[in-house]
């Protein structure tokens, strides 16, 4: 893995988004590495922090849309039976549930919210909010901390 990271980081700025879009998706792997060894290689903070964003909001956008593809009556099996009960719900997700995107900063957990913010249909606008929200807030500690210590 060492050595697939040092490959990304070879690429610099598009190595850093290649690096955030697969972590950000369903696929496990650690952006914050390339993100470390790059800064400490002297990469610029802000097109880092910008193509770390971009790439890692881009892989749960990818998750939100692997879980838009799940078929509607895959729902009604996992919701409850009685129809007004099941409307409630579903109108409460669709208020409330995007912004469980402000959890998909979390390893493992943060993918599978996007996918099932997708498969429940929340507003994909109000989605891309809340994970856009969640990723910058994530790079942008990460590279404070980086600055600070290193």
């Amino acid at each position: 893995m060492s050595s697939f990271i040092e490959f990304l980081a070879q690429y610099g700025y598009i190595g850093m988004f290649v690096a955030s879009f697969i972590a950000g998706s369903v696929f496990p792997f650690s952006s914050e590495a390339v993100m470390v060894l790059l800064q400490l290689s002297g990469a610029a903070p802000m097109p880092l922090f910008a193509s770390a964003t971009v790439g890692n909001v881009g892989g749960s956008m990818f998750n939100y849309g692997v879980g838009r593809l799940g078929k509607p009556e895959w729902r009604e099996r996992l919701m409850p039976k009685d129809p007004q009960r099941r409307a409630r719900q579903e109108a409460l997700m669709q208020k409330y549930g995007v912004w469980a995107g402000l959890l998909t900063f979390v390893p493992i957990l943060g993918s599978a919210i996007a996918v099932m913010m997708g498969y429940m249909r929340c507003n994909p606008w109000l989605s891309l909010l809340s994970i856009f929200i969640s990723k910058a807030t994530r790079y942008a500690i990460l590279i404070f901390a980086v600055t600070a210590v290193g």
